[in-house]
């Protein structure tokens, strides 16, 4: 019985602190602020809204929204890449095998499929990024608003 009931809990657990994913609802974002440990700023605005996670070590993460609440974008900075796994959501298998090619060393990645564009770039403790889904960007809405 306590082997099922630890189960459950930490799968709880886990899913409590997952980020605010690509396509997914914004609901998140809250989890993402305890995940980080971080101060949450949101900006609202007509055609999307901007939740910005700052955490103590330096990483940024922005969540853009759309009205209906959809999570359109991400974009980071910090010393540290963040788990791509978890901001990209169910896109990232996509990104993974998109971005599987010879090795590119010192070189910025740009990964764009029809469904996904992911950017970034960096070096050591200075690491940027943004991914976005180009068929779910809010009317008037373009691809240079996510930075």
């Amino acid at each position: 019985m306590r082997i099922p009931l630890a189960v459950a809990s930490l799968s709880l657990l886990l899913a409590a602190t997952s980020w605010a994913a690509l396509g997914e609802s914004l609901e998140s974002v809250a989890f993402d602020k305890e995940r980080l440990h971080g101060d949450l700023r949101s900006t609202l605005g007509d055609r999307f809204s901007v939740h910005e996670i700052s955490a103590a070590d330096g990483t940024t993460v922005r969540e853009y929204a759309s009205p209906a609440g959809l999570v359109f974008a991400v974009s980071w900075q910090g010393p540290f890449v963040p788990d791509l796994a978890q901001l990209l959501g169910s896109y990232f298998p996509e990104f993974e095998a998109a971005s599987r090619s010879p090795v590119r060393p010192r070189r910025p990645v740009t990964v764009r499929t029809d469904r996904l564009v992911v950017e970034m770039g960096g070096h050591m403790r200075a690491f940027r990024g943004r991914a976005y889904l180009p068929g779910a960007l809010p009317e008037g809405v373009s691809e240079s608003d996510v930075r």
